[in-house]
């Protein structure tokens, strides 16, 4: 259990930070985010540690082509139509500004740019960090949606390690790897009581790895599953097939069909 809160605390650490208030109105078509209060953003410095990471354990999830972000809810709060289209950019020093293409899915890119680099950017969001927050996305192609690879989940948590080194203080990097009692952080997640927790858009009320003839059923809490990342006997090739809750449909009554909810019953004249 320990171990668990363990890893359910390394990963809230490494992918956001407290919430703010909610976001002032911008321009529809821009992704200007000066009226925004708390803007969800990262230092650009950390983003290029992370496709370092990526880039070197890339053989845990060699289909994958590029490292992508994605922008996701916040999980647990009510999040509002935001009132402006979701854009993201690097800003830096000296008016420095990189638009990023960002697609339907709110999946984008992050290129490498010495200039962004030089001018101190940073990734930002136009919307607040309350709601939204942007995390790194790794899925092997070809994949139901129900289902992610044991491989990938290990690259995004080197990825999620990478740039959580980058951010952090150095006298937080050095608890931790004193708590863990190595600087492998995701290596430590390496025993069915050692798990590494994953955040899931849905409520997932099942969780179980599959390989071969073999399976295990995972914990699962609200919109999360853990996971001994790094347990040995289990290959990359690994699958978890993950069963959401079931949405809520609103029952339809007759009133509702005719039109005379909340009328009074008439009678002939």
């Amino acid at each position: 259990m320990k171990r668990t809160l363990i890893g359910c605390a390394l990963a809230s650490l490494l992918l956001g930070g407290p919430a703010a208030a909610a976001p002032e109105v911008d321009e529809p078509t821009t992704v200007h985010v000066n009226a925004i209060r708390k803007p969800e953003l990262r230092k650009y410095k950390s983003i290029v540690a992370g496709l370092d990471a990526f880039d070197e354990y890339h053989a845990l999830a060699p289909k994958v082509p590029a490292l992508q972000f994605r922008i996701r809810h916040r999980t647990g709060i009510t999040v509002p139509d935001p009132k402006d289209a979701l854009g993201v950019r690097l800003e830096g020093d000296g008016g420095f500004v990189l638009p990023i293409a960002l697609d339907s899915a709110r999946l984008f890119t992050v290129p490498r740019s010495e200039a962004a680099l030089d001018a101190n950017s940073e990734l930002v969001l136009n919307q607040t960090r309350r709601y939204y927050r942007m995390v790194p996305y790794i899925r092997t192609p070809g994949l139901p949606d129900n289902v992610r690879r044991l491989g990938d989940l290990r690259l995004e948590c080197k990825v999620l390690i990478g740039i959580g080194k980058a951010e952090i203080p150095m006298l937080a990097k050095l608890a931790i790897t004193g708590v863990l009692r190595t600087s492998d952080w995701c290596g430590f997640f390496d025993r069915k009581d050692y798990t590494f927790s994953f955040t899931t858009d849905e409520q997932v009320v099942a969780a179980v790895l599959r390989e071969g003839e073999r399976s295990e059923e995972l914990k699962t809490e609200d919109h999360s599953f853990s996971v001994a990342l790094f347990e040995p006997g289990w290959s990359d090739n690994a699958l978890i097939e993950l069963s959401f809750e079931e949405p809520r449909v609103k029952p339809v009554t007759t009133a509702a069909l005719t039109g005379t909810a909340a009328e009074t019953p008439r009678t002939a004249p």
